[in-house]
């Protein structure tokens, strides 16, 4: 038997073959260990600036939901607010409301004499003070000629500097109000006359050119009415595609030039369905602009490849050992689609769909094109009346140049997006409960 004979020149040959091996693993893993850190960094600063986001958003917005009312004692003299002396409601409906609630105000401050103090004294009150006297005297006709203590809404400036966003800290010359307005609030302030209060007219009113008066119930209908449409037609649409596509059309082709044109849709931008829209809906077909039946087609045609795409991965899961068997025992295609493929492949379409309307709703270029971004202050009432949406209406508050639009524009913004963590929060449940592995 033959021994290796080694080498002193064999051994430095081997012993420098395994440092430079453990060098190159040493570097490999330094590289590892570098990759990891870029990795974590990059997932760090996501999470840093989406939370200066959401900080940002809910600092400025949170306020929105608290609103300025100033507590009146208003007495409803007959001269004022019946001109015609008959209690009629048409009586009523042409007194002189306004000024009762300024009459009110001037109560507290009787020294305050001399037209210009006297304009801005009356400007701390909002211009709805006097419709909303009209409202509860309509409401009840008793109250003709006696008197209530009710609070008010206070102007948008007043509400600004109640919640410190306005300051005497600032110059005098870029400030809304006056030292002596200030002084007044101050005044109202120590007799607790003035209230921050929960501001359920932001969530029950329509737009308004007064930033008091705004509120998102208007922009809120009009996108329900527009995703209803939406959903209306895309979810059947899209399913009966994806049906088709992976279930009965032969692959030739046409089907692959459709499956092409179907996922270039999906990354094409927003705004050319918009354009799309105008195009066909209302220069050709004569639809209402400003309608949620149009914006509602627009959103179907952008949301469709989504919805197919999803739609298709949903049946493509479904293991083809199902199909198999059903046709073993007599079933016809059809009834293996829609007794087999189709429920064990819903759960994957209904959370397409989902992700789908998600999109929709925030989605701003292709309304903005369909006449979508008009100022509509009545709350629409069917599919064919003007509306606006959520993301339109802050765009809209976004180019208001008042300061108390940009608190309701964050404050809109955490509406919106508390609707999309729900719907996609919803998209993750579904799928989780009712996915099947296979």
């Amino acid at each position: 038997m033959s021994e290796r004979i080694t080498t002193p020149a064999s051994r430095r040959t081997a012993q420098q073959t395994m440092a430079l091996v453990e060098r190159s693993i040493k570097r490999r893993r330094r590289a590892e260990t570098r990759f990891r850190w870029y990795g974590r960094l990059a997932v760090f600063v996501g999470i840093f600036f989406v939370l200066m986001l959401f900080a940002n958003i809910i600092g400025k917005g949170y306020s929105a939901f608290r609103q300025t009312y100033i507590s009146l004692q208003v007495s409803y003299d007959p001269q004022s607010v019946d001109p015609e002396g008959s209690g009629t409601p048409q009586s009523l409906a042409q007194g002189d409301y306004q000024a009762v609630a300024k009459a009110a105000l001037r109560k507290y401050f009787p020294q305050v004499e001399g037209r210009s103090n006297l304009k801005q004294l009356y400007a701390l009150l909002s211009d709805d003070a006097g419709y909303a006297l009209q409202r509860r005297l309509s409401d009840d006709p008793t109250l003709l000629g006696r008197s209530e203590r009710v609070w008010v809404l206070a102007r948008d400036n007043t509400d600004m500097a109640m919640k410190g966003r306005i300051t005497r800290r600032e110059s005098a010359e870029g400030r809304p109000l006056s030292d002596q307005q200030l002084d007044w609030i101050d005044a109202l302030k120590a007799k607790d006359l003035i209230r921050l209060r929960f501001n359920s007219g932001f969530f029950t009113h329509g737009d308004s050119r007064e930033p008091e008066q705004a509120g998102i119930w208007g922009a809120v209908v009009g996108s329900f009415f527009t995703l209803v449409i939406t959903l209306f037609l895309s979810f059947p649409i899209g399913v009966a595609a994806a049906i088709y596509l992976e279930e009965f059309a032969r692959r030739n082709r046409w089907t692959d030039l459709i499956e092409v044109n179907i996922n270039n849709l999906a990354a094409v931008p927003s705004i050319v369905f918009g354009l799309l829209g105008l195009a066909v809906f209302i220069n050709i077909f004569g639809l209402p602009r400003s309608a949620p039946l149009v914006g509602g087609l627009v959103l179907t045609l952008m949301t469709l490849p989504t919805i197919i795409i999803a739609s298709r991965a949903a049946i493509k899961a479904v293991p083809p050992s199902i199909r198999e068997a059903a046709l073993g025992i007599g079933a016809s295609p059809v009834q293996v689609v829609t007794h087999h493929v189709l429920p064990l492949a819903m759960p994957g379409m209904l959370t397409g769909t989902i992700i789908g309307m998600a999109r929709a709703l925030g989605e701003t270029a292709p309304l903005l094109m369909i006449g979508m971004v008009a100022f509509i202050v009545n709350i629409p009432g069917g599919f064919t009346d003007p509306a606006t949406a959520l993301p339109v209406q802050v765009y809209l508050w976004a180019d208001s140049p008042e300061r108390a639009f940009v608190e309701r524009t964050s404050g809109a913004i955490m509406v919106l997006l508390a609707f999309l963590l729900v719907m996609n929060g919803a998209a993750v449940i579904l799928r989780q409960r009712f996915e099947r592995r296979w």
